[in-house]
């Protein structure tokens, strides 16, 4: 199996390769993302070209190099090169390059790199079976991932590696990509001819989403598909390329990071930007059921009691949701979204919570207080359980201003309210109840 270059018949057939294919780049200086990876003098950069670069795997969006970095590692390589692709190989085929490596080791002749594109395609197993030939040097691995290594991948085989975050190319650099591809009579269309109009390339761009292989593939669909005599413009670019499915996984790093964003912007208190990615998320396929849980937690933990009306709120959006389903449940939650966008802010709950969670772990399960235990049997009245309790409907205003934490814990505060929205209005009640309290 060759990732990079044809073989056989098509080999004397190259312009039948896609475009994105023939135009993929053969040195650094021509990758047009990640610069902070691959510009001149990185540390990445001059581990592929001196040929030193050990283990690695490169994580990164579809149509951002991955690939390419691979066939620049073979170019520069001077051990045997292999490759695999983890949706079509399976143990026999690792097993066969592992034992190919072993073999060349033994006689001397040193390890095999070895690049295994959509590394996280294989399961547990095929992945533990790199694991001694990573860990001995018989195989210097390459990996290429869509998905976060650190939960798709085997923390064991991650830590062997080298991790390398790439990045989409800027979209400000695909349109002069573009009409070079256009223009290339060698390994492009050889189109120079072509009249493009202005915003046509930008257009291209922006339906790829920062992908360079899509935008590639788009631009040759669309000149394609242009009647003889017509020009490239932004409307007839737009019709080619249809709708392209949001770049988003909802088992992956794209619905974390979504999901993260709007929690930020409702915690943030800014309404544009909770409306934006709770719509970026809808647009995508994600459950709203999913979303609308996600805003019952965002109730509690960043408003709490400055607005005890969110909880019960995001709730019946939550409900909305499981009757509805979308498109009718989206405005329950845009509803509900704003609704805590724009409400007080308050983590007093959360940090109240986590310091009597705290407490728990520090002191362990204290007895209660004697004075506050129950008395059930005549037994426990002799033995003086109950005895001090005072019942606080007996005393004014119901309130007898007793302590009621374990004696090692008397006079701790673990819920600290703020001056914002309701919880002004709690605060000066527990204000009262404490002056009452610490009276002589």
């Amino acid at each position: 199996m060759d990732l990079f270059e044809p073989t056989g018949e098509t080999a004397s057939r190259t312009t039948e390769r896609p475009l994105a294919e023939r135009m993929r780049p053969l040195e650094f200086a021509s990758l047009a993302g990640s610069p902070e990876l691959f510009g001149e003098g990185t540390p990445l950069r001059r581990g592929v070209e001196e040929d030193s670069l050990l283990s690695a795997i490169l994580w990164g969006p579809p149509g951002c190099g991955k690939t390419t970095v691979a066939g620049l590692v073979r170019i520069h390589s001077k051990l045997p090169f292999r490759t695999l692709s983890a949706v079509q190989s399976g143990v026999a085929e690792l097993r066969g390059v592992l034992d190919e490596a072993t073999k060349r080791v033994r006689a001397g002749m040193g390890p095999v790199r070895l690049f295994i594109d959509e590394i996280h395609r294989y399961n547990k197993a095929q992945q533990d079976a790199l694991l001694p030939a990573v860990e001995s040097g018989v195989v210097r691995l390459l990996g290429a991932t869509t998905e976060n290594p650190s939960y798709s991948l085997n923390p064991a085989l991650v830590s062997r590696c080298q991790v390398f975050r790439l990045s989409a190319p800027p979209p400000e650099s695909l349109p002069p990509l573009l009409e070079k591809a256009l223009s290339d009579s060698v390994h492009g269309l050889g189109r120079a001819d072509l009249p493009v109009a202005p915003g046509a390339m930008d257009e291209v761009a922006r339906a790829a989403d920062g992908d360079l292989r899509a935008a590639l593939n788009l631009l040759e669909w669309t000149v394609a598909s242009l009647p003889p005599g017509a020009e490239l413009t932004a409307q007839l670019v737009a019709r080619a390329a249809g709708r392209r499915p949001p770049s988003y996984d909802r088992t992956g790093d794209g619905r974390y990071q979504a999901i993260s964003a709007l929690h930020k912007s409702v915690r943030g208190s800014d309404p544009q930007a909770t409306l934006y990615w709770l719509a970026r998320m809808v647009d995508a396929g994600e459950d709203p059921v999913y979303i609308a849980r996600r805003l019952i937690r965002m109730a509690s933990e960043d408003i709490g009691l400055a607005d005890p009306q969110a909880l019960p709120l995001a709730i019946a959006a939550r409900d909305a949701c499981e009757h509805l389903g979308l498109p009718e449940c989206g405005l329950a939650l845009a509803q509900i979204a704003l609704y805590l966008a724009l409400a007080p802010k308050s983590n007093g709950l959360e940090t109240g919570w986590a310091a009597a969670q705290e407490a728990i772990k520090r002191h362990g399960q204290l007895p209660v207080p004697v004075t506050f235990q129950n008395a059930v049997t005549a037994f426990d009245r002799k033995r003086g359980i109950g005895e001090g309790y005072r019942y606080d409907h007996d005393s004014p205003d119901a309130y007898s201003g007793q302590d009621h934490l374990p004696d090692a814990l008397r006079g701790s505060r673990f819920w600290e309210p703020v001056e914002r929205g309701f919880e002004r209005e709690l605060k000066k009640r527990d204000d009262w109840f404490t002056a009452r309290r610490e009276a002589p």
